[in-house]
């Protein structure tokens, strides 16, 4: 597989995606939400909150351009045994925009941190998509001390070096500082986006609603999210997290660029190589939307790992 094709695919996947939202109303009835002490929107004004369901507390953050609606499946299937923090970011799917600041994702870091300890949550599980799963691996590696076991969904820890192993944040912030301009600039024209969804999700009516919900996302938000994906490095960084990992690849979505399963695992393996406890799967089915293309494989995957002595412990 080529890298740059590898890289070209993500990038693109970064530009589009988006929640499912609220057309799916398949999933089950949620139960009713376990009793916490009262939030205060106003101490994280980067992101939204909806609790569902009852027992260990579990975060689910959605990726670039996405509301937690993205997990609707994921939390019906957890909640009898969770109390689901689902998060969405100000900006994204629809959601009303705060003033975007220079970094973005750090300020959304420090928020959830500080909602994690203002609502006592013993060490949740974080699950994350994408975006989702970069933030995940940054709270994680910020204060490894307050955060449980992780599952990351289809991303990486420094996406631009996926072209470029030797990359460094200052090498790829002039094309970084360039994208940013360019999608603050409008959304992609609607041929060239439903082209890109289609290689992110198979279901069509999917891939209607995630177009949709792109095209609803604040431009200013998306790019700045965007740059601080290019130019923060969590490669290092991940060393300190002490805890159990999981790492779900979508192998079918990078094989429409001539991958292998062999050659996208060991993109994987190379990002998360000073990451001391992690588990990589490949998804042969699935595309990015693990959580829509290949739902029941992404559930039995978390379930066993969730379930596993040394994760139960936490």
């Amino acid at each position: 597989m080529k890298t740059s094709a590898f890289a070209r695919h993500l990038s693109l996947s970064m530009l589009l995606l988006s929640a499912a939202g609220s057309a799916f109303a398949t999933s089950p009835a949620a139960a009713p939400a376990t009793k916490i002490a009262a939030d205060n929107p106003a101490a994280h004004p980067t992101f939204t909150v909806r609790v569902v369901g009852k027992g260990q507390p579990m975060l689910l953050i959605p990726g670039l351009n996405c509301t937690g609606a993205v997990w609707d499946e994921t939390v019906a299937h957890y909640q009898t045994q969770y109390q689901c923090h689902v998060i969405s970011l100000a900006g994204f799917g629809g959601t009303a925009p705060v003033a975007v600041t220079d970094p973005l994702l750090p300020a959304v870091r420090d928020q959830l941190l500080a909602y994690i300890k203002t609502h006592k949550l013993n060490k949740p599980t974080v699950v994350g998509h994408s975006l989702g799963g970069f933030m995940a691996l940054a709270l994680s590696a910020a204060q490894p001390d307050a955060i449980g076991p992780l599952v990351i969904v289809d991303s990486l820890p420094f996406l631009a070096g996926v072209q470029n192993p030797a990359a460094t944040v200052e090498t790829v912030k002039p094309q970084a500082t360039i994208l940013r301009a360019q999608v603050r600039q409008g959304h992609m024209a609607p041929a060239a986006q439903r082209q890109m969804v289609a290689g992110m999700v198979t279901d069509t009516a999917r891939q209607t609603q995630i177009a949709r919900w792109s095209t609803a996302s604040d431009l200013a938000t998306t790019a700045q999210a965007m740059y601080d994906m290019y130019t923060i490095d969590l490669r290092p960084d991940i060393a300190r997290i002490q805890q159990p990992v999981l790492v779900l690849g979508s192998w079918a979505a990078y094989a429409q660029y001539g991958s292998t399963k062999e050659s996208t695992r060991a993109i994987f393996a190379q990002q998360y190589a000073k990451l001391p406890q992690t588990r990589i799967e490949m998804s042969e089915a699935g595309r990015h939307f693990l959580m829509y293309d290949d739902t029941a494989w992404l559930l039995t995957q978390a379930d066993a790992f969730l379930k596993q002595p040394a994760v139960v412990k936490k």
